[in-house]
């Protein structure tokens, strides 16, 4: 036999290292559940497919060769990663371990999957998450394709219907929205900020498939005008800087921009236009053990964020 032909079978090293332990084939046998004589052929079957000698017969008693005694310090190390493979398969099959993938939009990445992440290291470290940047109806699309297993959305008119059958879905947090300001507007100093007053202004506004532009232009259409456009960014920050140097106004969720700079964040008077964010998930994975686990972690961040009425 050439050495490229040589093959062991894993539980032939589990009948020789019984047999080193125990001493005797039949206190082998006892210990494997095997007959005296299953336990002799799968010793021989192991000779054979070795090519050398591993036992010395001496009566009743068996002799581990020098031959044997090798191949043991290598099954030791063999039987412990089969061992292992074994147990993680166990813990995959009972959705103990695996991974998620998560599709979310920047905001909620920061606010919600980060933190919730840091915490299912410790509650639950057999998952993985593996995190997408997901912005407008993208990640709701990434989840209906198949994509990811979990998606952080916001509710918009262009959003899938809540009847929607390929969707369960879990509401996270509302958020209000506040108005953005340059220092010197007239209404900066008031303490809140009624949106017709912003009326004649001119507007920094989101991209078109921004969920975000929905919910403010509904907002506008509802306080009776419609906004005059003069600049598009989907980054807060450069959404601050155009109005801190006078370039329009804007509305923006009040946890997105936790620093506008020498920008004014003023609350808005009722009716306050709202980002109400979801986890959505595909009916078929809703008993996932993972996906409950990360599903309730971000809901207790959720819980925590400082969101004002």
């Amino acid at each position: 036999m050439c050495e490229a032909d040589l093959v062991i079978e894993v539980r032939r090293l589990r009948v020789l290292r019984a047999l080193a332990d125990h001493g005797t084939v039949t206190a082998a046998a006892e210990v494997l559940h095997l007959t005296p004589s299953a336990v002799s052929q799968q010793l021989a079957a192991l000779e054979s497919e070795v090519g050398q000698e591993l036992l010395e017969r001496r009566g009743r008693r068996v002799a581990i060769t020098s031959a044997g005694r090798l191949l043991l310090t290598h099954a030791d190390t063999i039987l412990t990663e089969v061992e292992r493979a074994e147990e993680a398969l166990r813990q995959h099959a009972s959705g103990a371990t695996g991974e998620l993938r998560v599709a979310a939009f920047a905001t909620a990445i920061s606010l919600l999957v980060a933190p919730s992440l840091a915490t299912l290291r410790t509650t639950t470290p057999g998952l993985h998450l593996a995190v997408r940047d997901a912005e407008g109806h993208q990640a709701i699309t990434q989840l209906l394709d198949g994509e990811v297993e979990l998606a952080i959305a916001v509710e918009h008119r262009g959003a899938p219907s809540p009847d929607d059958q390929r969707l369960t879905r879990i509401p996270l947090y509302a958020e209000p929205f506040a108005a953005l300001l340059p220092s010197d507007h007239p209404a900066a100093a008031r303490p809140q900020i009624d949106l017709t007053s912003l009326a004649a202004d001119n507007w920094i506004m989101t991209s078109t498939g921004n969920p975000i532009r929905d919910v403010v232009l509904l907002a506008c259409e509802q306080a009776g005008f419609a906004p005059r456009i003069a600049h598009h960014s989907d980054d807060y920050t450069a959404v601050a800087a155009l109005v801190a140097a006078g370039a329009g106004v804007s509305l923006v969720p009040q946890l997105a921009l936790p620093n506008p700079g020498t920008a004014v964040l003023r609350p808005l008077a009722p009716p306050t236009p709202t980002r109400r964010v979801y986890a959505a998930l595909r009916p078929g994975q809703a008993e996932n053990p993972l996906l409950k686990a990360t599903i309730e972690a971000l809901r207790k961040t959720a819980a925590a964020l400082p969101l004002s009425p």
